[in-house]
């Protein structure tokens, strides 16, 4: 049965909510609205909520995954960007994964993995 769904939206938590929506803008996400509790962030066709609330075990657990059309151009302009140090994150290294996907991860300021991707061609 379809029941008219339109989208998904994860709520992502901030501990410092304006070093988080500096983040996100740096990272390459446009953010439309704000408010003093919630920010709505997206790329293209995906976007997320993120909300000025924090709770370290939530946090430290909390993983989103965003497929990406060229995920080298992605991983080269957060270099580029130094997005690392600017905003004290972790960047992982560009990595093929037998389950036919090129990725990386990235931590945001608040601890929320990113695990960043492009589809490989599935192997005969």
């Amino acid at each position: 049965m379809n029941l008219g769904t339109v989208e998904l939206k994860a709520f992502v938590p901030a501990r410092d909510f304006e070093l988080s929506k500096r983040f996100y803008q740096a990272v390459g996400f446009t953010m439309p609205w704000c408010d003093e509790g919630l920010a709505y962030l997206h790329a293209g066709a995906c976007s997320f909520l993120l909300q000025n609330f924090y709770v370290a075990e939530l946090a430290s657990n909390f993983m989103l995954h965003l497929s990406v059309e060229k995920v080298d151009d992605w991983h080269r302009k957060l270099l580029e960007e130094d997005i690392p140090a600017r905003f004290g994150v972790r960047l992982g290294a560009l990595e093929n994964q037998p389950w036919a996907m090129r990725d990386f991860v990235l931590h945001d300021p608040s601890g929320v993995l990113w695990r960043i991707s492009e589809n490989l061609p599935k192997p005969v």
